[in-house]
């Protein structure tokens, strides 16, 4: 239950200040309407031929600074830091992990989870630096395992930048996942956008299966993300629903086949400034290359491995291509190590409105028609994409 700020934020001033019991602790994102400086703090213990003090690394976003404080000065500077506006504290001690998120009424959200007492690293050997920490509630809600979370890393360090650089003026940022599944990205983009980007971010999960939705709507109120919802329904059904307007940053996120092809036709009718899509299972092209009558190149597509690898490639460079000539600055990416997923590409693009090039349309022109196939997103987008090409 929310509680008044001030005494929550004086609860954790004894934990900040105990250079035996404290682990690490991180202060993060903003409150609503206000912006801290620093815009990031973390704390941990180390020793030094002084003795045990008060590590405190502060950073503007580019530059880090670091103080060594003991005595009345970690006093004063741990004061000074629970007297900024951040909008989320991370404190771990040895026995115990507490979060503290402030809430849009700017009340304080508390969460205190047991932990096992565990030695403490005084060592100069920072820990990784996690865009989510390793230890947060959420995780465990979510039961994530290791490889989950180096997989939300990776895609959070693909979002961050597109969220920054889309977010509106005068609105509240907003998120739609389309065929969200259970919704671990989902929540944990939630939570990361509403910490460092935007904290009256809205995001909405869409998946078919209405068990999934209450699940998911089940999972995030346990975690506290507030200003996350879930919506049973198709892609078909978004697109003709009138609350889906004003979208601004649209994920598909392993949508099997030609649901990424609906997925992002939807974000270009949306007009969505941002769009993050991994596509899985290539079936539709592999399968017009199975029965083309002549293709160029027939060795790439006479092994089934190679024509279905081959298919994924084609597949995706005609969606990027489609999407350059739509008005979006495209990058395919590499998503998360190939050891940990085969499929390990990401879709990344962000509108411009640039107009294509006769080159551009050329391009993929030769490519469709070269390979005599006819791309899902074209057929998705067809009076989009022909008036396109005949304008140049």
């Amino acid at each position: 239950m929310p509680e008044p700020l001030v005494p929550a934020l004086d609860r954790l001033r004894p934990l900040l200040l105990d250079a035996d019991g404290l682990v690490r602790a991180v202060a993060s994102g903003r409150r609503r309407n206000q912006h801290p400086d620093p815009s990031r703090a973390e704390l941990r213990p180390v020793d030094l031929k002084q003795g045990r003090q008060i590590q405190v690394t502060t950073t503007d976003g580019r530059i880090p600074v670091v103080r060594n404080l003991t005595g009345e000065a970690a006093g004063q500077g741990i004061d000074a830091l629970l007297a900024q506006p951040f909008g989320n504290w991370h404190v771990e001690t040895r026995d115990s992990i507490v979060q503290l998120r402030v809430t849009k009424r700017g009340e304080a959200q508390v969460h205190v989870e047991a932990r096992s007492a565990e030695r403490v690293d005084g060592s100069h050997d920072r820990p990784p630096n996690h865009l989510i920490d390793p230890d947060d509630p959420l995780f465990r809600i979510l039961g994530a395992d290791a490889a989950k979370r180096r997989q939300v890393d990776a895609f959070l360090r693909q979002l961050a930048p597109i969220a920054r650089r889309v977010k509106p003026e005068g609105r509240s940022l907003r998120v739609v996942d389309l065929g969200c599944g259970n919704a671990y990205l989902t929540m944990a983009a939630h939570r990361y956008l509403a910490a460092e980007v935007d904290p009256d971010v809205q995001t909405l999960g869409v998946d078919i299966r209405p068990e999934m939705a209450e699940r998911n709507a089940r999972v995030a109120a346990e975690a506290g993300l507030t200003g996350l919802g879930f919506r049973a329904a198709s892609i078909e059904q978004a697109a003709a629903d009138p609350e889906f307007t004003g979208v601004d940053i649209v994920l598909a996120l392993h949508a099997c086949d030609t649901a990424t092809d609906d997925s992002l036709a939807l974000a270009v009718r949306w007009r969505a400034q941002g769009v993050l899509a991994a596509p899985c299972c290539h079936h539709d092209i592999q399968r017009q290359l199975t029965e083309a009558e002549t293709v160029p190149f027939g060795g790439l597509t006479r092994h089934p491995i190679l024509r279905e690898r081959f298919a994924d490639v084609l597949t995706d460079t005609a969606r990027a291509d489609l999407l350059r000539l739509l008005g979006y600055r495209v990058e395919v990416v590499e998503f998360i190590d190939s050891r940990h997923t085969p499929r390990n590409a990401l879709i990344r693009a962000v509108h411009t409105g640039t107009a294509p090039t006769a080159r551009r349309v050329a391009e993929y022109t030769d490519l469709v028609s070269s390979w005599h196939v006819d791309p899902a997103l074209a057929q998705r987008l067809r009076p989009e994409v022909d008036a396109v090409l005949g304008s140049v």
